[in-house]
């Protein structure tokens, strides 16, 4: 077994019964939970997918590229750089469980004129490696792009699998791009953005069969953008990555209720697309909620919230993200509710809050 397979599977198996035993599930009415639920898809039941796009549009861009490489700890199976590394065995570095090694090594390859893509879990570089990430790459404006899965509430494997704080550490570094992509369709674009700029790139990465939500809207990433994915008069709901896909449902359920919810997203945290924000959120009567799978402290809330009182903006405001807090593990479906992320959480605080 792989050093990487058996870091996951070793905490698999001393919380085998945590999916069971989270606080605020109701045995009594709601299926019990297996560990799988842990570290489940994000997709819901029944909703449309694609298989790894990130390897897949990585594969397809170094065809014509010759200067990208790939570059891992010990997770190549768990960020779909496996994908890759069979495509191109001569360019795929595998570096051993040593995540500042490896920010170093690929600041290296990118000063002798390589573009390393490099993956591992979102807290070991967010975590683990920052001052590497910050003092080889950031500094340097080191070509390298940084992939990283399991960003936010994405495991259910407590604090040390959960990167609550990623975007709040990366938003504070000079030189870097920071990207919270909602689904398949979206990665497919970024992944060629990440190729187009000249610079250091963190990317959320969403792995395995990811949903697909943003073809339906006509949607075109554009680096530093945000895209106004539908309107209405009653909320403007501003988001990234996988709350987008969450604020795009509550938009249809609240309909029923006569409540006009319009979204928002903004996949690049960094640079962020102030004139649309303020644009859309000066329109007057609309309450603006940030939705974010983040740690409230830091991330797109607190950016926006920033923006607009700098401007002089200031509507009624309100925050949808993970708490201050060392979150708890269990099964996604019932952390995500817990922690007020689910589409059911998220319609009824915006109800609440009307």
């Amino acid at each position: 077994m792989a050093a990487g397979a058996g870091r996951a599977r070793r905490r698999e198996d001393r919380m085998s019964t945590a999916a069971a035993a989270t606080p605020g599930t109701d045995t009594a009415s709601k299926p019990r939970l297996k560990t799988s639920a842990m570290i489940a898809s994000i997709a819901a039941e029944g909703q449309r997918t694609r298989p790894a796009p990130f390897g897949h549009t990585l594969v397809s861009l170094a065809k014509q590229r010759p200067e990208i490489v790939g570059m891992t700890a010990d997770l190549a199976k768990y960020t779909d750089l496996h994908i890759f590394a069979q495509a191109f065995p001569d360019r795929f570095y595998q570096m051993g469980m040593a995540e500042q090694l490896l920010m170093g090594a690929a600041s290296g390859m990118a000063h002798e004129g390589m573009m390393p893509f490099v993956t591992t879990y979102a807290v070991f570089a967010s975590r683990r490696a920052y001052d590497f990430v910050h003092q080889t790459i950031a500094e340097e404006n080191r070509n390298v792009k940084i992939a990283c899965a399991l960003p936010g509430l994405t495991s259910g494997y407590g604090p040390s699998h959960q990167a609550a704080e990623d975007l709040a550490l990366f938003r504070a570094m000079p030189n870097m791009v920071v990207i919270d992509p909602c689904d398949a369709h979206e990665i497919e674009q970024v992944v060629p953005a990440m190729v187009a700029h000249q610079g250091p790139v963190y990317m959320r990465l969403l792995r395995g069969n990811v949903p697909l939500v943003l073809d339906e809207y006509d949607y075109k990433f554009e680096l530093g953008k945000a895209k106004l994915l539908r309107d209405g008069a009653d909320v403007l709901v501003i988001s990234s990555g996988i709350m987008t896909m969450r604020a795009l449902e509550v938009a249809q359920r609240l309909e029923a209720d006569r409540i006009g919810v319009a979204v928002l997203h903004v996949p690049t945290i960094k640079p962020l697309d102030t004139e649309t924000i303020l644009r859309e959120a000066a329109r007057t009567g609309r309450m603006v909620v940030v939705a974010e799978n983040h740690t409230v402290i830091g991330g797109l809330g607190e950016a926006v919230a920033g923006t607009l009182l700098r401007a002089g903006v200031a509507p009624v405001f309100r925050q949808i993200g993970l708490p201050d807090e060392f979150l708890k593990a269990g099964a996604l479906p019932t952390l995500h509710d817990l922690y007020g992320i689910s589409t059911d959480a998220m319609a009824a605080s915006i109800k609440g809050w009307l």
